[in-house]
């Protein structure tokens, strides 16, 4: 990478951080937080913690469409403000209605198929994986730092003030982008694609199967955390959460990294694909029996968890950056952001319904059964026959 092409993938990386951040930080701490709330169930809980998901879904391919002809920049900006402003709902709301409307509008500000088109402007063909492996790292890494970190924020601030303080991280996002990130000078605006250009995105078998999988991984990641604060807190005080999420995530990067690696050589990006979801479905299926089982053995299993989810979060986008047609960037990258946060929405509002149903367990078994599918639907892929 050039210089610039270094510090223009930083930023981008550090604006979807920030917002990232802001999507995951409640994460730990609000189905501990939401029996304050007024109306609430735990199916609500669930849907309060995926509704984000749902207007990003809505909206990630529109945002795509408008970033190639209006530019990346003017909305991604909008994106933020609009995040911002919906941060500023939840924080005041007093009802579980008034923060699910509030997160409905942080998702509305759907900047990440914009956000990694805007990578692809600006950096070389052969670049462009690295640039969207550094998005996909800033993730996990957003991931990480959120859940090691939201149990003594909540402690010192509460759920409230993390609300404000995820606005002013996305108000932070917007001086980022325009004070670090260079405006492209090849891009092309125009005012819709080709019904070729809307094949190559929407028929691309390759790129459907890379949408199945993130939309899998954020189904079983937000059902996730409906239950997995409550089963921690029978251990441990709820500030003290962040003594087990700091050491197995830190252990699970250390393990991602030299896989990740490897991910350069097209032959073995297939079978590190297959073991992150086959790892994944694994640590789920351990935490089925959660109730029985003791702090060390729930960190192990964590541990496991982190390490397929990091490394599938790097993954998925480059391999998405790969296949996606040159001159329809933004439409690609809006479906895949679109599956991401479609995912979301169903893990938390599924994990609520089951939780409120049948119990903790059964979200873990459906997080198992989501895996599986998924593994069985890449290995039948055409993209791995002939890989």
């Amino acid at each position: 990478m050039t210089p610039t092409e270094r510090r223009t993938s930083s930023a981008l990386a550090l604006i979807f951080s920030l917002r990232m951040l802001g999507l995951f930080l409640v994460l730990p701490v609000f189905a501990l937080y939401a029996d304050q709330l007024s109306g609430v169930t735990p199916t609500l809980v669930g849907v309060a913690i995926g509704m984000y998901g749902f207007t990003q879904a809505i909206l990630q391919i529109p945002f795509g469409v408008l970033s190639d002809r209006f530019g990346r920049k003017p909305i991604i900006g909008l994106g933020l403000l609009i995040f911002a402003a919906g941060s500023a709902v939840a924080a005041v709301s007093t009802s579980i209605y008034g923060v699910i409307f509030g997160r409905a509008l942080q998702g509305a500000g759907a900047i990440a198929g914009p956000v990694m088109a805007l990578a692809s402007d600006l950096t070389r063909e052969e670049q462009r994986p690295k640039a969207m492996a550094m998005i996909g790292m800033s993730i996990g890494l957003s991931f990480a730092v959120a859940i090691i970190a939201a149990p003594t924020i909540e402690h010192w601030i509460g759920v409230p003030g993390m609300f404000w303080l995820i606005g002013a991280l996305a108000i932070t996002g917007i001086g980022v982008l325009f004070a670090m990130v260079p405006t492209p000078i090849k891009m092309e605006t125009r005012d819709s694609l080709s019904s070729e250009q809307k094949h190559d995105v929407y028929q691309n078998k390759n790129l459907r199967q890379l949408n199945l999988g993130i939309l899998c991984l954020h189904t079983i990641l937000t059902a996730n955390w409906v239950v997995l604060p409550l089963e921690l807190n029978v251990y441990l005080p709820r500030p003290d959460h962040g003594l087990v999420y700091l050491p197995v995530v830190l252990l699970s990067i250390m393990a991602m990294v030299p896989l990740l690696t490897r991910v350069r050589k097209p032959r073995q990006q297939m079978p590190i694909l297959l073991g992150s979801i086959a790892l994944l479905g694994l640590a789920e299926a351990l935490l089925i029996p959660a109730t029985g089982m003791n702090l060390w053995a729930i960190g192990t299993v964590l541990f496991l968890f982190f390490t397929a989810f990091n490394l599938l979060e790097a993954l998925l986008p480059s391999l998405v950056s790969i296949h996606a047609p040159l001159e329809a960037k933004g439409a690609a990258m809006g479906m895949y952001s679109t599956s991401q946060f479609l995912g979301a929405f169903l893990g938390g509002a599924l994990g609520g319904w089951i939780h409120e149903h049948v119990g903790i367990s059964g979200v873990f078994v459906m997080g198992s059964t989501v895996a599986g599918f998924w593994f069985l639907s890449v290995l039948e892929s055409e993209y791995v026959k002939r890989s």
